[in-house]
């Protein structure tokens, strides 16, 4: 599998139970599933919050693309928050991660977002070297954050890349327009 033969996109409402599923078994195992198709759906749908997929290069018309990685990233005013990012293990390490974090970034550097943040499990530690790997580091150790249904408690690192100074922005800078693209 060569990053070439995947396209990234923005998610579809038709995308919405792949997600869903990816994040119960790649994100969620073990925690309770909150990400559930109808709440992505509905990140999907919200104007403050970005969901790309990463897909097999364009299959035939008669079907339909498999979804092999996603992401999914709310905006606030100057900071945006990494929600879920996963890609099936069968696609890792070949270049997807990465190129939907890209996307992402280059999302937020359009909005003026100042910085990004996210939280990964602690024992994380491949999700740990990618994330550094893409500019992020670490803030804090979070003992507890992430409760399973059993009760266990696991403690959440929390990183931040940080894209720009916080305050406003420069007068010269202006959105993005439609015509523009």
């Amino acid at each position: 599998m060569t990053p070439r033969a995947i396209t990234i996109r923005l998610a579809e409402p038709r995308d919405a139970q792949a997600i869903a599923m990816m994040s119960r078994d790649f994100i969620e195992a073990g925690l309770g599933w909150k990400y559930d198709a109808s709440r992505v759906m509905r990140a999907i749908r919200d104007r403050e919050t970005l969901a790309v997929v990463a897909c097999d290069a364009k299959p035939g018309a008669a079907t339909r693309a498999a979804v092999n990685g996603f992401a999914i990233i709310e905006f606030g005013d100057e900071r945006a928050h990494l929600v879920l990012l996963a890609v099936r293990p069968s696609h890792r390490r070949t270049g997807i991660g990465q190129r939907m974090l890209e996307w992402l970034v280059e999302s937020a550097r359009c909005a003026g977002i100042a910085s990004i943040h996210l939280e990964l499990r602690a024992g994380n530690e491949a999700a740990r070297r990618f994330y550094r790997a893409m500019g992020f580091y670490e803030t804090v150790l979070v003992p507890g954050y992430y409760r399973s249904g059993e009760g266990r408690k696991e403690g959440a690192l929390r990183m931040l890349r940080v894209l720009r100074v916080p305050g406003p922005l420069p007068a010269a800078w202006r959105p993005p327009r439609l015509e523009d693209r």
